[in-house]
């Protein structure tokens, strides 16, 4: 057949192929009779479902559903008691005593203090090998058990008896009730992992004490959680089944949404933001707000020879053209920065003090690239010998995008740089195990505070502390403001340790982020946060987004 016809026969078949496509139905999970089901695309599935060792936001949408600590998330983020009907603290904040309510595990058996008790002692475990566990550090003699130096009875949380809980805290801390609803401070069932170990997290064992409860895990189809009839509100909640599932490639889960097949899908690729927001049909499905988020390159200082030096650190910080990766490649609200802790968090400078950045921040670009081409020549680099570098980043579709700019940026000031891109959960556990050479991460506020941000690069942090920074006098820096009980002057402290790790080059800061989600308009309940947190428990359907009213109207 000739190429003419051929090219004929192929429109053809293109024409009725998308013809088909577009005639095609909304694909959407099956939902029992009488029940109200919500789907839910999650980016990536959970690496783990177990409390102490999950570290990704992913996980966290699924467990705050599964369990609840002594606080709990509110419908904007923000802390309300949850496990905890009271809580009373001592004159100089140390000691918090919590009254626990007549509460359940989704098995039926009485969550206790404990239970508390038992999970944090397993949080601080070296053997449970945590990432988290520096966050309970923040817990008497935490540091200490974790390292081995004093008995796990020695910690700061002590059951008075079945429904008390006394937590004596290393030093004050009123942000607290801000870590209490993270998933490193959350009760574990003693009873369970004592008889399952480590298989304790898999469906049929998974007993939790939050508003669901897990029926189903299938790795890259779903996770799926239905009401816990134990939990005090089961009859409130408005949906029966959450279906999580992995939406890598978010264009693709961007049409699922809009086709109704999902109602949330917990991303939006950054450089579609503007198509979408122009279309008035999906325009009212996205939505956005400014994040406590921090996307950084991180160096791995102790093992790759080149990085050890921070003139090297500098020149590549500062050969990125941060501009051009937020407002032409992302476009869709983020903030081009180079300072670690991003503007709007709690218990930092007022917005018209000047906040840390590296002494090159507000030179023209054109300057920068300049002076990263004379560290590179003074640490030895140059046309004769050019310095090699590997970036190690996640397979998001805007992790290229801007993977691919800062390999331009640097090849223009005498760096070749080539980057592997790897699912986000290899990724990271290359991270913990610094198996890798420069690479992309973002930090998300675990809690509105700088604390969050500036505590990652403290000495005894662990694996979060992904450059191996090590200052005894940054460190210094943060334990003086644990003790300083005035907010200003603890802010400028802190802002003093920022200056310090900046000054060191030990993160390179790219932009803060704004949040992006696309949600079908007919979900009630979403309100926009600086968390990002929007808990499936308040969450619900108005009349004309239901399943069944559709199908009536379909008809």
């Amino acid at each position: 057949m000739p190429a003419r016809d051929l090219a004929i026969v192929a429109a053809l078949v293109a024409a009725v192929s998308l013809a088909a496509c577009q005639s095609q139905r909304p694909v959407r999970a099956p939902c029992p009779a009488g029940e109200r089901c919500l789907e839910y695309g999650n980016n990536v599935d959970p690496n783990s479902l177990d409390p102490q060792l999950a570290q990704t936001v992913p996980e966290a949408n699924v467990l705050r559903e599964l369990f609840e600590g002594l606080y709990a998330d509110g419908a904007d983020g923000s802390p309300v008691l949850g496990a905890a009907e009271s809580v009373t603290t001592s004159a100089d904040g140390l000691i918090w005593t919590f009254q626990l309510r007549a509460a359940r595990w989704s098995d039926g058996a009485p969550l206790t203090a404990g239970d508390f008790v038992f999970a944090y002692r397993r949080m601080l475990d070296p053997k449970t090998g945590s990432a988290y566990a520096y966050l309970l550090y923040l817990l008497k003699n935490g540091k200490a058990v974790n390292e081995g130096a004093a008995p796990p009875e020695a910690l700061g949380a002590k059951a008075i008896d079945d429904r008390t809980l006394e937590l004596t805290l290393a030093h004050p801390a009123p942000y607290l009730p801000q870590l209490l609803k993270h998933q490193a401070y959350f009760p574990v069932p003693a009873h369970v992992v004592r008889r399952w170990g480590e298989a304790w997290v898999k469906p049929g064992r998974l007993v939790g004490d939050g508003a669901y409860r897990l029926t189903g895990f299938r790795l890259g189809d779903y996770v799926r959680i239905e009401k816990n009839p134990f939990w005090r509100g089961a009859g409130g909640l408005c949906f029966d089944r959450v279906d999580f599932y992995p939406t890598t490639d978010q264009v693709a889960a961007e049409r699922r949404v809009l086709r109704g097949e999902l109602d949330v899908n917990a991303g939006v690729q950054p450089n579609r933001v503007r198509r979408l927001r122009a279309n008035p049909l999906s325009a009212p499905y996205v939505r956005s707000h400014p994040y406590l988020l921090t996307s950084y390159l991180i160096f791995n200082r102790r093992d790759v020879a080149p990085l050890k030096d921070v003139r090297v650190r500098q020149a590549i910080s500062m050969a990125i053209d941060r501009a051009f990766v937020t407002d032409k490649l992302l476009g869709a609200g983020q903030i081009p920065t180079a300072s670690f802790v991003p503007g709007g968090i709690a218990g930092y400078l007022p917005a018209g003090d000047p906040h840390p950045a590296p002494y090159w921040a507000a030179w023209p670009y054109a300057r920068r690239e300049e002076e990263a081409r004379r560290l590179l020549a003074a640490a030895g680099y140059g046309p004769g010998r050019p310095l090699r570098l590997e970036l190690k980043t996640t397979n998001a579709a805007g992790s290229l995008l801007y993977g691919q700019s800062m390999q331009a940026d640097l090849k223009a000031v005498g760096v070749d740089l080539t980057f592997r891109q790897e699912d986000g959960i290899v990724v990271f556990e290359s991270f913990n195990v610094r198996d890798f050479q420069l690479g992309t991460a973002g930090w998300v506020a675990d809690y509105d505070d700088p604390g969050t941000f500036l505590n990652l690069l403290k000495s005894d942090t662990g694996a979060q502390n992904y450059g191996d920074y090590r200052n005894p006098a940054y460190d210094a820096l943060l334990n003086e403001a644990d003790w300083e009980p005035d907010g200003p002057r603890r802010a400028h402290i802190l802002a003093r340790a920022e200056q310090m790790a900046l000054d060191d080059a030990v993160v390179g800061p790219i932009f803060t982020g704004v949040n992006l989600n696309l949600v079908n308009p007919h979900v009630t309940g979403w309100i926009d946060n600086d968390a990002d947190i929007h808990p499936i428990r308040l969450l619900c359907l108005d009349d004309a987004g239901r399943p069944e009213r559709k199908a009536a109207a379909d008809r």
